[in-house]
């Protein structure tokens, strides 16, 4: 007798309440998602990490594979019409976390999740095969459960087969080499204007009027306004498809938020209603924010630690002076 299952429901079921019948739909529907998911990562890393690719193609086909043994056996026990049931309707069933959210991770992440996904499944498989009763249902949950944790070990083989063919390697040094691309370097170029473009207007600001609330407001909007310039900026001038900088609303949004964080590190401390306190905490904060923005060109970048020091500090120096003499005078 086929389980029962009202459609629509209102809540969500627990898990232990589900039939036999009811099971096998999660599980279709359980693994039909995962094979999309993994057929997913594989067109989106096939251009630039065909081997990792090749990986999660032959794994979205496993996954299929799955899903036409629970439909066959479904089938011969409940008939053709399958529960529409999937992991949202079942409150404790685990959850994927959305393709688009994953899909963006670096390499060794979109790896990890995998390996994370094969575990959730095989403890699903357990789960289900120790708390049901039918006998030809309980063998082949419990086949699957041994072949999800076959799957996780594979994972693992194969990222370590990679990695001693040298194609992890060299797709580990494209992801890096992407991150930096999109991320790092637009970053850094916002942190740098954003830190050193501000220090003269608004110490010379400070110096002049020496009115904190003043101050302030001339450093937000000077922070503000090199946000959202640098960001626009970034993002209109390269589309990132010929220089393979990556996606231009990233590095956009990298480039303004860190121009932005970069101008208001040491407009902030202009809140302080002391004048002279608020000065000197400025000054500590731009001494931190030079010395950081040499440390990020050394570790990202490979600028040589002198270089840096020589670019970054010397010249912020140079423009932190300027501003105090000009506000002085």
């Amino acid at each position: 007798m086929r389980g029962v299952f009202s459609w629509p429901f209102s809540g969500r079921r627990r898990f232990d309440t589900l039939s036999a019948e009811e099971i096998l739909a999660l599980a279709i529907s359980a693994e039909e998602e995962d094979s999309r998911i993994y057929a997913l990562y594989a067109k989106r890393l096939r251009d630039s990490y065909p081997a990792t690719a090749g990986m999660f193609e032959a794994m979205a086909a496993e996954e299929d594979a799955h899903r036409r043994r629970l439909i066959d056996l479904y089938r011969a026990r409940f008939g053709d019409l399958i529960l529409p049931i999937r992991r949202e309707h079942v409150a404790d069933f685990y959850d994927r976390r959305p393709v688009w959210l994953v899909e963006n991770l670096p390499l060794d992440r979109i790896r990890a999740e995998a390996a994370a996904m094969e575990r959730e499944a095989e403890r699903f498989y357990r789960q289900a095969a120790a708390r049901t009763t039918d006998a030809e249902v309980r063998a082949l949950l419990g086949d699957l459960a041994a072949e999800e944790a076959r799957h996780e070990r594979d994972v693992e083989a194969m990222t370590e087969e990679l990695r001693a063919s040298g194609a992890a390697s060299e797709e580990d040094l494209a992801a890096r080499r992407q991150f930096i691309l999109t991320w790092v370097q637009p970053g850094l170029a916002g942190l740098m204007d954003g830190s050193v473009s501000t220090l003269a207007p608004i110490f010379a600001t400070a110096f002049a009027t020496q009115d904190p609330w003043t101050t302030f407001l001339v450093g937000l909007s000077a922070s503000v306004g090199a946000g959202i310039s640098m960001g626009f900026t970034e993002a209109a001038h390269d589309d990132g498809k010929l220089s393979g900088r990556g996606s231009p609303v990233k590095r956009g949004l990298s480039c303004g938020v860190m121009t932005t964080i970069g101008g208001l590190g040491h407009a902030l401390p202009y809140l302080i209603p002391h004048f002279w306190t608020a000065t000197v905490i400025a000054l500590a904060i731009v001494f931190v924010e030079l010395w950081a923005i040499a440390w990020i060109q050394n570790r990202y970048m490979e600028t040589p630690w002198r270089r840096a020091v020589f670019q970054v500090v010397l010249g912020g120096s140079l423009v932190l002076a300027a501003g105090i003499l000009i506000g002085g005078g």
